[in-house]
């Protein structure tokens, strides 16, 4: 029997709140702290004051800056930084992991990715065998995704104040002239493709840093998506309005963020969002939602209604994706918001993480 003192009227959540004074681990998790830091801190510290003529920051934001040169060229231009642990994990390490980041943000805008340079800091006493270990498989990264690693910077740091190695790659990439990719460019009625099965690199994370053993457990989907992106611009350029690769926050937070910028609502089918069993098993057993667990090969392409029938049919033939689905569209009911349906009718509104569902993925 309940207490005669227990008053379920003030029962309250420990979700954690937006405000703090100082930088926590969930300002990296790609959640609602991030995007406030992105929001409160960097955009209007870097934004230009008083100048005339356009500024990239006033872009929708979006994986890759657009730069235009004088003779009308359009360059990708990105820049990212790798501290996952553990540095190796089934189907990936550091190094891979780090070249195929940025190659997909450059892809993200239809980018053919070009170059890039890797910066590393290293912790004093990391062993040399596996740094060589790790920049051979950035080169072979790099080879996969036909891209060179031209620059670079070395520093090294005091043992114990480096966790091994921390990478940084910074990318540039040539975006056709018939391709505009853009959260600008979403539409009331557009289609949302899915190229893949979601959870997989987080998933493979926490099984190795926790010392889980999952029955049938699969490797991290961490690959290029750069072929990919440019079959279906070959196939129908235009129709292509947006693209995002699936990383911190997964899923559910690149919806929330494409319908936040572009003003409009989403639709999802939860039925046709593809999770592997042994995932699924996994975030049950510790209660972790999918939608949210990180990807680093998986991404979303909203595309004009008719054209998404022929685009899945290219991503379905390409072997970057993985049983890829049409898995919702884009609506003029509640803008800014992502509703999800199941296959009884009931539906959920997805929001941000508020929190940190799995530090240091990436």
């Amino acid at each position: 029997m309940d207490s005669p003192d227990f008053d379920p009227s003030q029962m309250t959540c420990p979700v954690p709140q937006d405000s703090s004074d100082t930088v926590r681990m969930a300002h990296g998790g790609g959640g609602r702290l991030m995007w406030r830091l992105i929001q409160d801190v960097f955009l209007p510290g870097f934004r230009r004051q008083g100048e005339t003529g356009r500024d990239p920051l006033s872009d929708p934001p979006h994986d890759s800056a657009v730069i235009r040169t004088g003779d009308g060229t359009r360059l990708a231009f990105t820049t990212d930084s790798f501290v996952v642990q553990p540095l190796f994990f089934p189907g990936g390490d550091i190094g891979s992991l780090a070249v195929y980041g940025t190659v997909n943000d450059l892809a993200m805008a239809g980018a053919k990715p070009l170059w890039l340079s890797a910066a590393f800091i290293i912790e004093e006493g990391f062993p040399l065998e596996t740094l060589k270990h790790i920049v051979s498989s950035m080169r072979s990264a790099a080879e996969a995704a036909g891209v060179r690693i031209i620059a670079g910077d070395t520093k090294v740091v005091d043992y114990g104040k480096g966790d091994g190695v921390f990478i940084t790659t910074t990318g540039i990439g040539l975006i056709p002239e018939d391709v505009g990719i853009s959260p600008a460019r979403i539409q009331v009625g557009d289609k949302i493709l899915l190229s893949g099965d979601v959870g997989r690199h987080g998933t493979a994370i926490l099984s190795v840093r926790e010392n889980l053993q999952f029955e049938g457990a699969l490797p991290s989907d961490c690959g290029p998506l750069n072929g990919l992106v440019r079959a279906m611009v070959k196939q129908a350029p235009q129709a292509l309005h947006c693209l995002r690769d699936l990383t911190r926050g997964g899923l559910a937070t690149a919806l929330c963020e494409l319908a936040r910028e572009s003003g409009t609502g989403i639709l999802l089918d939860e039925s046709q969002i593809p999770v592997q069993p042994p995932v699924a098993a996994a975030c049950e057993l510790l209660g972790l939602d999918p939608l949210y667990v990180a990807n680093e090969g998986r991404m979303i392409a909203i595309v004009a209604r008719e054209a998404a029938e022929q685009l899945l049919a290219v991503m379905q033939s390409h072997p970057a994706a993985a049983n890829p689905r049409i898995i919702g569209e884009v609506t003029a009911e509640s803008p800014g918001v992502v509703e999800i349906c199941n296959a009884f009718g009931g539906a959920r509104v997805l929001d941000f993480l508020s929190g940190e569902q799995m530090p240091r993925i990436c």
